[in-house]
C-alpha cells in the first residue's frame, strides 16, 4: 500500500496536541507528502500552512488518517470516516487507549514503518441504530463501541423488550440495555458486567444495566442479527438513545429502537508490534505480582 495524501484530525476543543501536530505535518512534508488538516482542528493551530478540508474531503482524498487524541476522538473519526474505506492511525495524546495506541516518542519509528508499509490492520465493525415511530425512521446514528438505551434521571429504571432477528429475547427492567460490538465490549459493556470479546470476532452483546431481576445476564449474538429494543409504552421514564456516548438519538414510548450491523467496516492500523493482549493486561492491570500495587 503506497500513501500519497495524509489526514490529521485532533481532538476537538484541545489546543495541547499542536506540539504532536506540527511534528507529525513536519516528517509528513519532508517527505513530499500531502497533507491534509481537518477544518475542526485547523483552528487550534492558526498559521499552521497545512491545507484545510472538511471531514468528507478527508475521507474522499486520503490515503490514511491520522488522529490525534484518545480512543473519543477515534470514535468519532471512525464514525465519520467508515464510509468512505480509508485507513485511520491513533497517536493517543492522553492515557493508553484501545484504538489510539501509538504514543508521541514513538510517532517518527511507527511513521517510518506504516509508510514502508509495515503494520497491522485491523477490520472493526461499527453498528447502525434506527429509531422507528410510528412506522417511520425519525433517527439514526453509526456506533463503534456500543448503542445504549438508557433513561435520563437519577434512580429511575426503564423497562423494554428486546428481540434478536424477529424472536422475543427478553424484557428488561434496568436501568438501561448496552447493544456493544466486540470493540466495545472493553467500555461501558465491561463496567456493567459483559464479557471481553476479541475483536476479530463477529459478534454483538446485550448487557443489561443494574437489571432488577439478577438472572439477566449479558447474551452473545452472532454480528448480523437485527436486534430490536422496544420501549415500554405504559411503564417507562424520560429516555434516550446514545451512540458510543456521543451522539444521542430522542425515543418515546412505544418507539421501536432497531440495530444492524453496519455493511462497512472501520480499518484501524496499528504499528508493526501490536499486541491486543499486552494491551488488555496493561488497561485492566492484569499480571501485576504481590510486590507491584496498582494504586502507585
Amino acid at each position: 500500500m503506497v500513501f500519497h495524501t495524509i489526514g490529521l484530525i485532533g481532538k476537538f476543543g484541545d489546543p495541547n496536541f499542536s506540539d504532536t501536530l506540527g511534528q507529525i505535518a513536519d516528517y509528513l512534508r519532508q517527505r513530499q507528502l500531502r497533507v491534509l488538516i481537518d477544518e475542526s482542528s485547523a483552528h487550534l493551530v492558526p498559521n499552521n500552512s497545512l491545507e484545510i478540508a472538511s471531514r468528507a474531503a478527508i475521507g474522499q482524498q486520503c490515503d490514511l488518517v491520522i488522529v490525534m487524541g484518545g480512543d473519543g476522538t477515534m470514535l468519532n473519526a471512525a464514525r465519520s470516516l467508515v464510509d468512505y474505506e480509508v485507513p485511520i492511525l491513533g497517536v493517543n495524546l492522553g492515557r493508553l487507549g484501545f484504538l489510539a495506541d501509538v504514543s508521541p516518542s514513538e510517532i517518527p519509528h511507527s511513521l517510518d514503518e506504516v509508510l514502508a508499509g509495515q503494520f497491522r490492520e485491523a477490520r472493526r465493525s461499527l453498528l447502525n441504530a434506527q429509531i422507528v415511530h410510528e412506522g417511520h425512521v425519525t433517527g439514526e446514528a453509526d456506533a463503534l463501541n456500543d448503542v445504549v438505551v438508557h433513561k435520563r434521571e437519577v434512580a429511575r429504571m426503564i423497562e423494554v423488550d428486546a428481540f434478536v432477528d424477529g424472536r422475543f429475547l427478553n424484557a428488561y427492567r434496568a436501568d438501561g440495555l448496552i447493544i456493544s460490538t466486540p470493540t466495545g465490549s472493553t467500555a461501558y459493556a465491561l463496567a456493567g458486567g459483559g464479557p471481553i470479546i476479541y475483536p476479530g470476532l463477529e459478534a454483538v452483546v446485550l448487557v443489561p444495566i443494574c437489571p432488577h431481576t439478577l438472572t439477566n445476564r449479558p447474551i452473545v449474538v452472532k454480528a448480523d442479527s437485527m436486534i430490536e429494543v422496544v420501549l415500554n409504552a405504559a411503564k417507562t421514564t424520560d429516555t434516550l438513545v446514545t451512540c458510543d456516548g456521543q451522539v444521542s438519538l430522542a425515543i418515546a414510548a412505544g418507539d421501536r429502537v432497531v440495530i444492524r450491523k453496519k455493511d462497512r467496516k472501520m480499518r484501524l492500523i496499528h504499528p508493526i508490534s501490536h499486541d491486543y493482549f499486552k494491551l488488555l493486561r496493561a488497561k485492566l492491570r492484569w499480571g501485576l505480582g504481590p510486590e507491584v500495587s496498582p494504586f502507585t
